[in-house]
């Protein structure tokens, strides 16, 4: 059975932070001697270590192999809710260098392809003008969807990002918040050289026959296009090219002879004409994701209090949309 363990002291004394990072970097490299030698320590020494922690708790962590190790479903326990505690430290010491210094800190960003080519920009120039120590870390990541990983590690502070997926109560899961920015709407866009660019209405129909450019089959403006297409009794067009890179588009759009599918702010930020076709109206939201019950830094709160700002003309034009209070980020 479990060992019982009571008050922060006994604790302290049983299950050691650095103990516990040893614990987590064995079960993620699945071999004790692996560890040993990333460590620069002794296989045995490290067998101790684990031995320890598991007669502190009372139970097997890690089921051994002629292959390596692997956490049990009491090893896994221990490792989540570890990763959780190193985390809230890290954000500590985040915390003291902030109060420290309120010009300074570090951010940890997941972006989609698209806002990282359109609204991120300008909230980050306007942003480091006033915290010009601040170090910002961008990766670009995928549409966020009910298995978030890059965020349940806490490798990312927050997701920038569209959902694939009507906003709903829980539209990710109920260990996530997600926080609504703006809907924007998906349009049909050309360059200016374009022999559309002057048309006042425009049919679905007469657009088959046009070079497009759209993003890969998987993705949602794709998705909605070819719903588009069957709504109006038509074939889905050939695609020329099928690309997530904003800028290929637009300059291809610029030089003529291409037409595209794309969201209103990619086609206001790169120049586009944006064509009077009628597509369904369907909400594509921005939306902030981030961990519940996890300690945001303040940098990472004023960083956030600068999006929402500069978003909120956009929000402005739709219509609110929010989650209820209990979900609310």
């Amino acid at each position: 059975m479990p060992r019982k363990i009571d008050g922060n002291r006994q604790i302290g004394r049983r299950l050691r932070l650095r103990d516990l990072d040893l614990f987590s970097l064995v079960a993620q490299r699945g071999s004790m001697a692996k560890a040993a030698s990333e460590l620069g320590i002794s296989q045995p020494a490290v067998s101790e270590v684990i031995a320890g922690l598991e007669d502190s708790v009372g139970v097997r962590l890690l089921d051994r192999s002629a292959r390596g190790v692997v956490p049990t479903a009491y090893g896994h326990a221990l490792l989540k809710r570890s990763l959780a505690a190193f985390d809230e430290l890290k954000q500590g010491v985040r915390d003291i260098e902030f109060l420290a210094d309120p010009t300074s800190g570090e951010l940890h960003i997941g972006c989609s392809v698209s806002l990282a080519a359109t609204i991120l920009p300008r909230v980050i120039k306007r942003f480091l003008l006033q915290y010009p120590g601040v170090v910002l870390h961008v990766d670009e990541v995928p549409p966020p969807e009910k298995d978030q990983p890059v965020l349940r590690s806490r490798q990312y502070d927050f997701i920038l990002s569209r959902l694939m997926e009507p906003l709903s109560e829980d539209p990710l899961g109920d260990d996530l918040n997600v926080e609504f920015l703006f809907d924007d709407p998906l349009v049909v866009a050309t360059g200016n050289r374009s022999r559309w660019a002057r048309r006042r209405n425009i049919d679905l129909k007469e657009l088959v026959g046009e070079r497009w450019i759209l993003t890969p089959a998987d993705s949602w403006n794709h998705l909605r296009m070819a719903e588009a297409f069957r709504a109006a009794g038509l074939e889905m067009p050939k695609m020329n090219l099928l690309t997530r890179s904003v800028v290929l588009r637009a300059r291809l759009l610029a030089e003529g002879g291409f037409v595209t599918a794309v969201a209103k702010s990619i086609a206001d930020q790169y120049g586009m004409r944006v064509l009077p076709v009628g597509l369904p109206v369907l909400p594509w939201p921005v939306v902030i994701v981030t961990l519940k019950n996890r300690t945001l830094s303040p940098v990472v709160e004023r960083f956030l209090g600068h999006l929402r700002e500069s978003t909120q003309p956009m929000r402005a034009q739709a219509k609110p949309r929010v989650l209820p209070p209990a979900r609310r980020a």
